[in-house]
């Protein structure tokens, strides 16, 4: 009975250790694929001189768009990606702001990070808590 009670108890520590670091784990695909957008997103800057043809619309969606502007990279398992173009009517969008959602049933469920041409890091989303005025990409606690 006493070595019941002593799996019990180890199980109930280890096992959020464990799912905890998973969830770690996962996130570093955002992180990854955040990066190299923003990698690409200058490159077709260095192109097009814009972000994207409209304010508001998608980005890199010009008429020679390269194929990677859906945002949906192939192998992607724990996140779906989005990005907007903004900017100035005149200039056309010369900002832009990406966006890594965790996918529902994964161990990244629940987070939301975004980055922006300026390589301002931000979680809106953190174990499905609503974060505001966070400039970082939180993985651990609840500080940058």
């Amino acid at each position: 009975m006493i070595t019941v009670a002593i799996i019990a108890i180890l199980a109930a520590v280890a096992l959020p250790a464990y799912n905890d670091y998973i969830r770690r784990g996962a996130l570093t695909e955002g992180f990854n694929y955040l990066s190299d957008y923003r990698v690409k997103l200058e490159q077709y800057f260095q192109d097009y001189r814009n972000y994207g043809t409209s304010n508001g619309g998608l980005c890199a969606n010009g008429t020679s768009a390269p194929n990677w502007n859906n945002f949906a990279p192939t192998g992607r398992k724990y996140f779906d990606f989005s990005c907007v173009a903004t900017g100035t009517a005149a200039a056309g969008p010369n900002a832009y702001t990406l966006t890594a959602t965790g996918k529902t049933g994964t161990a990244a469920a629940g987070h939301v990070y975004t980055l922006t041409e300026a390589n301002v890091q931000s979680t809106t989303s953190f174990k499905g808590a609503t974060v505001t005025g966070k400039q970082c990409w939180l993985v651990k606690g609840s500080e940058c």
